[in-house]
């Protein structure tokens, strides 16, 4: 007696998933989870209160996901076909660009940290427009939670850049955050656009990372929540990274460290939180009249380097 083949159904997309109907979808959507890999990497206990169904349930879902995922090793000839697919974005500087192994890469958090003025938004300005001019067709999403998007300054650098400026500003999706909650809703609104594939989003901009939440969570007594709440914003900041192939930069607030005796006397809020999380790390700070010295100080395959950039109306130049 000959047996019947076993066919081998396969789902792409979380509606697919079996039992998972549309008001579970939606419930999975204001969660954050958009797409298999977020169902995959879930933890049954919160999966099953974000869907609204049993435990049991939700482990279902996840190995559901998972039997369609490859979620194992991968081999380095596979880990170098990956990067390949890696894309860097120039700063307009020559000398930043070398220091960064050819400018700032995707598929990671990239973060620009420093005390205020230093440059880290002029950075995140700058950066929005090389992307757009890199790729024509892209969009770039500025999360804003200090009211620090100047259009006139990306109509500026686009005029410079050789580009029509309304068209740079169409290509700019720009998402006011008025408290943590709602930054973070925007970081998984953006992940949801890359997901339905509707906008080709190159980069993701959060300026800055940690205002909202230095503000909301006051004393010691809130800082192990603040901590895990951060923790949770910059998994998913680094999920669309790494999923989507895009660049995530975030600029973030620095402290004064007293005690620092020989070290840096300014260290960047989010402490090991933050650092962990984002792969290449920038300190800023000024230097002399319109220039600002940057220096890599975190990068898995980079040496320590610095360099001193000018803030021009052009963007970001050597200093020669």
């Amino acid at each position: 007696m000959v047996k019947k083949k076993e066919t081998i159904s396969t789902i792409s997309t979380i509606e697919e998933i079996p039992g998972v109907g549309a008001a579970t979808v939606e419930k999975l959507n204001l969660a954050g989870y958009y797409d298999l890999m977020s169902v995959a990497v879930a933890a049954p206990g919160q999966l099953a209160e974000a869907a609204g169904v049993s435990e049991a349930s939700a482990r279902k879902m996840i190995q559901q996901a998972r039997d369609n995922m490859n979620l194992g090793f991968e081999s380095g000839p596979e880990l170098i076909e990956r990067r390949e697919k890696i894309f860097r974005v120039s700063t307009g500087s020559v000398e930043l660009d070398r220091v960064l192994g050819g400018g700032v890469e995707s598929g990671s958090i990239t973060e620009g940290f420093g005390c205020y003025g230093s440059g880290k938004s002029q950075m995140a300005h700058i950066l929005a427009v090389n992307t757009l001019k890199q790729f024509p067709d892209s969009k770039v999403v500025f999360i804003d939670t200090e009211g620090t998007f100047r259009p006139e300054r990306i109509k500026q650098l686009a005029t410079h850049a050789g580009l029509d400026s309304v068209d740079v500003m169409n290509r700019c999706i720009v998402g006011i955050a008025y408290n943590s909650n709602h930054q973070m809703l925007l970081a998984e609104k953006a992940g949801e656009m890359l997901s339905s594939k509707k906008e080709d989003i190159k980069l993701i901009i959060v300026d800055s990372l940690t205002a909202h939440f230095r503000v909301e969570y006051l004393g010691r007594g809130t800082l192990a929540t603040r901590q895990q709440t951060i923790n949770r914003h910059m998994h998913i900041l680094a999920k669309t990274a790494q999923v989507y192939n895009a660049i995530v930069f975030v600029t973030n607030q620095v402290m004064s460290t007293p005690d620092s005796r020989w070290g840096n006397p300014e260290a960047p809020i989010g402490g090991n939180i933050v650092g962990h999380n984002s792969v290449t790390r920038l300190y800023i700070r000024r230097s002399a009249k319109n220039t600002r010295k940057i220096k890599l100080i975190d990068s898995p395959h980079l040496k320590d380097d610095e360099t001193v950039v000018e803030v021009t109306d052009a963007g970001f130049v050597d200093v020669k």
